[in-house]
């Protein structure tokens, strides 16, 4: 697994993929006076440009910005534990109880 980059080791690794700040405005629907703001400033990208930066750059957006898309992490991955790829030991019995029937049954049958 790669390593995770900081926000704004994420934001420069997109700069220096665009090339220049204008390219990077120029792609991303801004001016290059913003980007050089972001760089500057916020250190990070603003969250409507992220999934942009992420398919033109090749920039994860859990680099880009971690506190909107957490990369996750499975408490156990046993298949019996899943459902759709949810991870039902990580959610309460309020969220498990979202995912219908099947859960119940399946929480009905261990008991």
């Amino acid at each position: 697994m790669e390593q995770a980059l900081s926000r704004f080791e994420a934001l420069k690794l997109c700069l220096t993929r665009a090339g220049t700040q204008e390219q990077m405005a120029h792609d991303l629907g801004t001016t290059q006076p913003t980007v050089s703001r972001w760089l500057a400033s916020s250190k990070q990208l603003p969250v409507e440009h992220v999934l942009i930066a992420e398919r033109i750059y090749g920039v994860s957006r859990h680099d880009l910005r971690p506190d909107i898309y957490p990369r996750e992490t499975m408490v156990d991955r046993l298949e019996r534990d899943r459902i759709a790829g949810i991870d039902l030991r990580a959610s309460s019995r309020f969220d498990r109880r979202l995912l219908g029937e099947r859960f119940l049954q399946q929480e009905q049958d261990a008991a």
